[in-house]
């Protein structure tokens, strides 16, 4: 049985890695009428981009200027640097894994805190929610119904919800923008469409953001990264379903899984809304 479970992870963590499988199959068009907030142009980082500008549910807006989504941070030009500083971030978020952050570490302007959030590590041991091997099974089947060409990221997706790692990745990721009141943040991890794109869908959910615009700045890093396959809506819409299996909403999710206090929910709404 261990060793069954330990094959099963590897597989989940090779594909959040971003390296199972054949490109993903064309993407959804971004929905009539769903406005996408605008980039910032990095020559180093094409999936830079500003994770503000949305309209909530309820007729809030998510600040601009605070949080930043990326891709890797390795390749920044020195005009690169001085539009981060100029943007005022001050805070990194790295969800890579620790070989990513060895072969190519950030490079960022000086003073810079610099936070390792490892959606894959181990250091909390192999757990998992459910039965890993079911979910394993369900999001194959998963993505052979919705005719994914990447399977692996249709594993992947759902494994970030149900790999209890990944709850301290991401949930360290969410309250270190609660509490940076110092500058911008910007979180991140290799391509900037995978990690990096379910930690922007529980971010603006949570915000209330409402579904169909998270699902169009999710679909937005294909024409950042100027690949029309780069990402699939099926392996985003794969992660909120094992959501609502294991716990109903994000809301539950934010709370029980990610072990948000309602003191760092209030302070995320409080810094990021107006």
């Amino acid at each position: 049985m261990r060793v069954r479970k330990s094959i099963v992870v590897v597989a989940a963590v090779a594909a959040v890695m971003g390296g199972v499988g054949a490109p993903a199959r064309a993407s959804v068009a971004v929905p009539v009428g769903v406005t996408v907030a605008d980039g910032v142009d990095l020559v180093g980082a094409r999936n830079f981009r500003d994770v503000g500008g949305y309209r909530t549910a309820d007729g809030h807006t998510v600040r601009t200027g605070v949080v930043y989504r990326s891709n890797k941070l390795s390749e920044l030009t020195e005009a690169d640097l001085q539009r981060l500083v100029d943007l005022d971030v001050t805070l990194d978020v790295d969800l890579r894994n620790v070989v990513e952050r060895y072969d190519e570490p950030d490079r960022v302007p000086a003073g810079t805190r610099y936070q390792v959030a490892d959606v894959v590590s181990l250091s909390h041991g192999l757990r998992f929610h459910g039965n890993a091997t079911v979910t394993l099974v369900k999001a194959l089947a998963a993505g052979l119904f919705n005719g994914s060409d990447n399977l692996g990221q249709s594993i992947a997706y759902p494994f970030m919800v149900d790999f209890v790692g990944a709850d301290y990745a991401f949930g360290d990721l969410l309250r270190a923008i609660a509490s940076h009141d110092s500058g911008a943040a910007v979180f991140h991890c290799t391509a900037g469409k995978d990690r990096t794109g379910w930690g922007a869908a529980v971010l603006l959910s949570l915000l209330g953001v409402p579904r169909e615009t998270v699902e169009a700045d999710f679909l937005l890093s294909n024409e950042k990264l100027g690949n029309p396959k780069a990402v699939e809506l099926s392996w985003l819409r794969a992660a909120f379903d094992e959501v609502d299996h294991l716990y109903g909403s994000v809301e539950v999710y934010a709370r029980q899984g990610l072990g948000l206090d309602d003191a760092t929910i209030t302070a995320l709404r409080t810094r990021l809304l107006v």
